[in-house]
């Protein structure tokens, strides 16, 4: 055990939690806790953005599935989770900001009603369980590593969420700003240095290169069949649209000090992902040169832990430092705000569904509360599924709001003849039609088209014919322009 290495952790998760103790004192109102007030500047917007994708699956999921089935095997996560981000700077962010919207589930409640406001923020809430789960897991097994045993896994679970949580309990989406500024500094100056030293014991980037070369690792596009070219669609589309519904996505975006840098900090951080991303996968393939069947034999079997193996055993210990400063950074960035996320979510857009005519302060103290549960609910179900592979956590966290929230969402923004009777009809059918090409309940027609790309594409269609025909249901836009015109006559 490395006393010096877990020193410098040690020390470090004190200094975020000082951080986190710093921004509470700021915290006045609903609006600091959960959307920093609306004042963030570009480079933090871009950094919190950048910070909203960059956790364990970047650092230890992508490149080690990267190194055994390729470019086209992260089409998911980082080309489609980063294109979300840019999507949602060019396409959502301005439209989004000038509503003044706490949470993503206030567009759904003012465009279609309580009912949708509801069924989709429950089911965004859903979502953020693999999604924390896979953090929480990550935390577990660095401690783990770290103490090169010491400590097991739901121990480090525990440890780690707790130091995440004190500082998002305390100082909320300002902490979190303010520490994603700090940490993606650790990151992006630690991994890129890692990838120099790196570069150095394969015997040079031009060996690293080459390896990837000789098992064609760069091919991106999937065989030309039908059933081959749907799944790799679907992969794309999974983050890519499925998480452009996503509270933690909207409150990084919405904290920005005006539209202009809400749109440019979401475009330039999810330009920012898919280049860096690349970067840990270069460290895994030089870990490949230099220790040879060993690391794909990890990658095959543990490849969570092929990483901090690679630096453990084969680096100093200031790279040592460096490493898990940086890992630390890309983990704790993406749990806290996920934390918050669906906290804030489930107070703005259900307690006070439940409980109306509360207080502002009520809400603040709610909201707290609330992150003091969510976090014990997700640690049981990270300790529940421990084992389960942190890629797999993350990428089927967010079908639900592709087939059930991305379709009213943008439908609701770009098209005005959406209903509530459209919205309620793509969300059933969404789900319905996902449900249905699940492999457990259709067998083979599940294994022949992906279920949440024909759930997408139910919900399109629902939406449509939903809303064009004969209203049973109008959302509350139009009751008040009925009646404002009623009584204009």
């Amino acid at each position: 055990m490395n006393h010096t290495l877990i020193s410098f952790v040690v020390l470090y998760l004190l200094g975020t939690l000082a951080i986190g103790v710093w921004a509470g004192t700021r915290i006045k109102n609903t609006a600091d806790f959960a959307i920093a007030g609306r004042s963030l500047p570009l480079v933090m917007v871009v950094t919190t953005t950048f910070a909203t994708w960059f956790g364990a699956e970047t650092v230890m999921g992508i490149p080690a599935r990267f190194v055994q089935g390729g470019l086209g095997s992260v089409v998911e996560d980082p080309f489609g989770a980063g294109t979300c981000l840019v999507l949602v700077g060019l396409f959502f962010a301005t439209k989004l900001y000038k509503q003044n919207l706490l949470t993503i589930g206030d567009f759904y409640r003012q465009r279609y009603g309580r009912g949708i406001e509801v069924f989709c923020s429950v089911a965004i809430i859903l979502s953020y369980l693999g999604w924390v789960a896979a953090q929480i897991t990550a935390l577990g097994l660095v401690f783990s590593v770290l103490t090169n045993g010491a400590m097991s896994e739901t121990a480090g679970m525990i440890v780690g969420t707790l130091a995440v949580l004190v500082y998002v309990v305390i100082g909320g989406f300002l902490a979190i700003a303010w520490t994603d500024f700090i940490q993606m500094i650790v990151l992006v100056i630690g991994l890129a240095i890692i990838a120099v030293f790196a570069s150095d014991l394969a015997g040079g980037s031009d060996k690293v290169l080459a390896l990837a070369t000789s098992r064609d690792l760069f091919h991106f596009f999937p065989p030309p069949t039908f059933t081959d070219i749907a799944f790799f669609l679907a992969a794309a589309l999974t983050m890519m649209l499925g998480s452009i519904p996503q509270q933690d996505v909207f409150q990084r975006v919405m904290s920005a000090r005006n539209q202009n840098t809400a749109r440019n900090g979401a475009v330039i951080g999810g330009i920012s992902y898919i280049l860096f991303a690349f970067v840990p996968m270069f460290v895994v393939l030089s870990a490949v040169v230099v220790m040879g069947d060993s690391a794909m034999e990890l990658a095959r079997n543990d490849y969570q832990r092929l990483l901090p193996t690679f630096v453990l055993t084969r680096m100093p210990l200031v790279m040592q430092i460096l490493f898990f400063g940086a890992l630390l950074s890309a983990i704790k960035s993406t749990s806290s705000a996920t934390l918050l996320a669906p906290s804030t979510s489930f107070v703005e857009n259900i307690l006070k569904n439940l409980r109306p005519g509360m207080t502002d302060k009520q809400q603040l103290l709610a909201m707290r509360w609330t992150i003091v549960t969510f976090t014990g609910l997700v640690l049981a179900y990270a300790v529940a599924m421990k084992g389960t592979p942190i890629y797999e956590l993350v990428s089927t966290a967010y079908q639900v709001t592709l087939v059930a929230a991305f379709v009213p969402l943008v439908m609701g923004l770009y098209w005005k003849r959406a209903s509530t009777q459209g919205a309620i009809f793509s969300v059933a059918a969404g789900l319905a039609v996902w449900i249905l090409f699940m492999p457990q309940v259709s067998g083979e027609l599940g294994k022949q088209f992906p279920g949440q790309l024909a759930g997408l594409l139910a919900a399109f269609a629902a939406m449509i014919v939903g809303s064009l025909a004969p209203q049973k249901l109008r959302n509350r836009h139009e009751k008040t322009h009925h009646i404002a015109g009623a009584a204009a006559g």
